[in-house]
């Protein structure tokens, strides 16, 4: 089944609490939260003290680090109750093997990210290591974007990739999903849907975590 994972980049800061109980109510699957370090993209966001009061809510948190160096926050991240740690190819660099180690090494799932304009291949050495790939379909750094359309042909081809080395990990999609795009994205084979603005300015937030649920699941040729 398609998971789907409203992200608090999207939340009314002022009630927080109530912006999360409403992801639970939803029944969606995890929490995603987009950590921006104001280097690696120009905005500033979540630390780690947010998390920490976010953990005692009963949801999976789902931790994106849009930030430089990322191996130097890794583990006061796992220690704040994150389930799910990812991380840019492009902040990582020659590291990004050594991040997923450490990622792991902190009792995490690993993921590994990259931006619109980064190539999968890119990430072709690391696809053994990590539980899940995240396929950003806006540029990273501001909520509120539309899909970049030929991003669906990267999750497209990630997806073949996978299939191909016979691995089977998660797709995420991190940028522009809605009720008009998620169906591209879950054909193309994404499996995991990050959601901000259309999750928090649903009417009715549950009914929209159904449809995006109700998704065909990627299907293997």
């Amino acid at each position: 089944m398609i998971k789907v994972a409203p992200s608090m980049l999207a939340a009314d800061y002022l009630n927080l609490g109530s912006e999360i109980d409403k992801v639970i109510a939803s029944g969606a699957d995890v929490l995603h939260y987009d950590v921006m370090d104001g280097t690696f993209v120009p905005a500033i966001s979540f630390g780690q003290e947010i998390l920490k009061m976010a953990s005692k809510k009963d949801i999976p948190m789902d931790v994106h680090l849009m930030i430089q160096n990322p191996e130097k926050q890794i583990e006061s991240f796992a220690r704040a109750g994150a389930k799910y740690i990812t991380v840019h190819a492009e902040a990582a660099g020659f590291g990004l093997k050594d991040c997923i180690d450490k990622i792991h090494a902190c009792g995490c799932l690993a993921g590994v990210s990259v931006k619109p304009f980064t190539m999968v291949s890119a990430i072709e050495d690391v696809l053994d290591s990590v539980d899940m790939i995240l396929i950003m379909t806006v540029e990273p750094g501001k909520g509120g974007q539309k899909m970049i359309p030929f991003t669906v042909e990267k999750v497209r081809e990630l997806r073949s990739v996978l299939k191909t080395r016979g691995l089977r990990k998660i797709i995420e999609v991190d940028g522009g999903v809605n009720m008009e795009t998620a169906h591209l994205v879950t054909e193309a084979g994404a499996d995991m849907l990050v959601a901000g603005s259309a999750f928090f300015k649903a009417e009715d937030p549950r009914a929209f975590v159904d449809a995006l649920r109700s998704m065909p699941e990627p299907r293997d040729e």
